[in-house]
């Protein structure tokens, strides 16, 4: 198992030698973090897949990018089994050292191995079931679980998959997405609060350092929809149950060119009284003190598309939604699901370039918009 995690002054020395522009770092939580990072989402659970993930982080980490998100249930397992070897690669060749990386996860739903060949349901019952780690009724339609004793069963077996004794940053997954279709919204925010517990027992453990949400609706929808949270009343729960040094730090979620809501819609509110403001979920999340991690951003290809993507700056489309995206106020870095070499190549060339100003992103915004 390698030991440590992202330290100050590792990810400080990553970014001094990198070779990438000093402006694709930024500083949070005492830590310096590319902003770009590398997601490992998409493709099939095979050898040929895990190859070509292990290759595109070390590839990544080559160009400058210290940021590497998966999750536990991404190809059954696989995708952490893929960056924890070129982690282990990084390390063995000198590349980085352990306490340079910022590596994310995530757990919630329910995940098979694709490298045992059971059925999902056998998996389930052989691992979570008959252990007594899942209950009847802890598992929803949507193949969710918030039981802590399964968040945290989810903890070991990633740290078992990626080889490491400490993970940066674990999310839970989805979770409002996941449960309040089924549960009512009290049920649902008590097992949030019991969630939270769990994560800071281990992090005083020393096996997580933070945790956080990977959502796709809650942050950035209507407060009048079912699904909508309040990132302010979200990061109440975690002081009271973690106290001010609290391990909720970060969020995840979509935004790009057309998933603009975070930027542009004032759904939050932070404040109390009559020093209530609205704000953007971007916004609030600086006000609070929350780091944004960013998905979809090219909307899995979508964006690419020729004539798809709206013309300004004189880049490539690729390039051009990653400049976009981490020149928002608030967002730390897209997350870029990546696998060719192709892609890894033309994708780190923004590590050459610095973000737009803060002039020029507000000048690019009212155009886009007007």
């Amino acid at each position: 198992m390698i030991p440590g995690s992202a330290t100050p002054e590792g990810t400080a020395a990553f970014a001094e030698k990198s070779g990438a522009r000093a402006g694709n770092y930024r500083r949070f939580a005492g830590l310096t973090l590319s902003n770009v990072g590398l997601g490992t989402y998409l493709g099939d659970a095979d050898d040929r897949t895990d190859a070509l993930v292990s290759d595109a982080v070390i590839r990544s980490v080559r160009a400058g990018i210290n940021v590497i998100d998966t999750a536990i249930n991404y190809r059954g397992q696989k995708a952490e089994r893929s960056v924890g070897k070129a982690v282990a690669e990084l390390i063995e060749r000198g590349t980085a050292s352990r306490d340079q990386l910022f590596i994310c996860t995530k757990g919630g739903y329910v995940t098979n191995d694709a490298d045992t060949g059971l059925g999902f349901w056998e998996y389930v019952k052989q691992e979570y079931t008959d252990p007594g780690i899942v209950s009847a009724g802890d598992i929803t339609p949507s193949y969710h679980c918030m039981a802590p004793s399964y968040l945290s069963d989810q903890i070991d077996r990633s740290l078992r998959n990626m080889g490491l004794e400490c993970i940066d940053l674990v999310y839970l997954h989805n979770a409002a997405e996941g449960q309040m279709s089924n549960v009512t919204r009290e049920k649902f925010l008590g097992s949030l609060r019991d969630a939270m517990a769990m994560y800071e027992e281990r992090r005083a453990e020393g096996r997580i350092r933070y945790y956080g949400m990977a959502t796709w609706e809650c942050f950035r929808v209507d407060d009048s929809s079912p699904l909508y949270l309040s990132l302010a009343d979200i990061c109440g729960m975690a002081e009271e149950v973690g106290g001010k040094d609290h391990g909720f730090r970060f969020v995840q979620m979509p935004f790009n060119l057309y998933y603009d809501q975070a930027l542009l819609k004032k759904n939050q509110t932070v404040g109390r009284g009559g020093e209530k403001r609205h704000l953007s979920a971007l916004d609030a999340a600086s006000e609070l003190g929350i780091g944004v991690f960013t998905s979809v951003p090219f909307m899995q290809g979508r964006l690419l598309q020729s004539g798809t993507m709206p013309d300004f700056l004189d880049l490539d489309p690729s390039l051009r939604a990653l400049q976009f995206i981490r020149s928002a106020p608030g967002v730390l870095a897209p997350l870029v699901g990546q696998k060719t070499p192709e892609h890894v190549q033309d994708n780190t060339r923004i590590m050459k370039i610095e973000p737009l100003a803060q002039p020029e992103f507000s000048e690019l915004v009212s155009g886009l918009t007007s």
